[in-house]
């Protein structure tokens, strides 16, 4: 993987995604919405999809995800220290927490029918509130936009992950993703 510029950290890369999913609920009830209503998605505008299960932010995540973007400030990665700063405990990388979307999305948006999903990319995010290292966040999403693209949607989803516990959310995001359907569903 040294073309992609990270070297000899593959492993480290595929420990941080593994730690990421660890707990990952693949049960047949996760999704809020029911497997089969892509094509319903235009007439929810304005609805809430619903919140994703619960996802602990671990001190190893953190080290990891430090690892693979080479961000290794103290108040991430140095517990002791991190302590003595201004927010009393280490926290996640913001773009950590953005970094789960994906994960926490894929409990809201059904995916029977969908050959891919491709994050397509952010119109605004905002880090409203630090991530305490073993806090727990989920994401809440209401669909914006629906649109049709060649050979599939476009759906534009304000999202707000929030902290276990703490009234102000971690993140509020506008998210671009692009579902595009299997050739059967087509």
């Amino acid at each position: 993987m040294a073309h992609c510029g990270i070297g000899g950290k593959r492993r480290k890369i595929e420990r941080w995604w593994q730690c990421l999913i660890r707990t990952r609920p693949w049960a047949e009830d996760r999704l809020a919405m029911g497997a089969d209503q892509l094509e319903e998605l235009p007439g929810r505008l304005g609805e809430q999809l619903g919140v994703s299960s619960w996802h602990q932010i671990t001190q190893e995540q953190v080290n990891l995800f430090a690892d693979a973007t080479g961000d290794h400030q103290w108040i991430h990665v140095d517990p002791e220290r991190a302590g003595q700063g201004p927010f009393g405990h280490a926290i996640a990388h913001g773009y950590l927490t953005l970094s789960m979307l994906p994960v926490m999305l894929a409990d809201l948006i059904p995916r029977d029918g969908v050959a891919l999903a491709v994050n397509y990319g952010l119109n605004r995010v905002r880090f409203t509130a630090p991530v305490a290292v073993g806090s727990r966040v989920r994401a809440a999403a209401t669909l914006k936009e629906v649109q049709e693209v060649p050979g599939g949607i476009q759906l534009v989803l304000d999202v707000k992950v929030e902290i276990e516990g703490e009234e102000k959310p971690a993140c509020v995001a506008e998210t671009i993703t692009r579902l595009y359907r299997s050739p059967a569903s087509t």
